[in-house]
């Protein structure tokens, strides 16, 4: 696991810097996919594997002043850009692993996670591990701001039946982790699947 962890880091650490301008025009997608989870006033959300924290201003906007906003990544230099970019206004950023999130059990209302599938070394327990965070009937969100085969165009892979993204996939995975799904959007412009936290 560390390895894969060193990886992770690695992988982000070079390219945190530029994160924000590489792709500058997913503002929007975002905003949409935090509306999607239908948060309330005063609710408590995650923002699992924030990266630069591009979600985090509509999340507590989302949440109003009273609710809480966290947002755990891995790797430092993607919270250092998040604070660069102002957003830790918006909420508390921590560094953390979302295999072992230092968040009580059943304490949170939602779990928001951008990208972070793809990332997750031992998907079944991750996915656990944020459902234990979750009370139940709590809502957790899996986003990308492109579709899969747009995403798996621009890294020049072709998709295959096993990628966990994939629907028939991913329900049986969430089912064993205290999911189950709600709604399944591949599109051209965003991948969202919003997932309810069983009880």
């Amino acid at each position: 696991m560390a390895d894969d962890h060193t990886h992770i880091r690695d992988f982000f650490t070079a390219r945190a810097a530029d994160w924000d301008a590489r792709f500058p025009d997913d503002g929007p997608a975002f905003a949409a996919a935090v509306s999607a989870l239908g948060l309330r006033a005063g609710d408590a959300v995650l923002d699992a594997g924030c990266g630069t924290g591009r979600a985090l201003p509509a999340l507590r906007s989302a949440v109003g002043p009273r609710g809480t906003v966290l947002g755990a990544d891995l790797t430092p230099a993607m919270l250092e850009a998040a604070a660069r970019a102002g957003r830790d206004r918006s909420g508390l950023l921590v560094q953390a692993d979302a295999a072992r999130l230092p968040v009580r059990t059943q304490s949170l209302d939602a779990v928001f996670a951008a990208g972070l599938i793809a990332h997750l070394p031992q998907p079944e327990r991750n996915l656990a591990e944020l459902a234990r965070v979750v009370r139940p009937g709590g809502l957790l969100a899996l986003f990308h701001p492109i579709g899969r085969a747009a995403l798996a165009a621009r890294h020049r892979r072709t998709l295959t039946d096993d990628d966990l993204r994939a629907e028939p996939n991913l329900v049986p995975l969430l089912a064993l982790s205290g999911w189950r799904l709600d709604t399944y959007f591949d599109e051209e412009a965003r991948f969202l699947v919003l997932a309810e936290r069983m009880g």
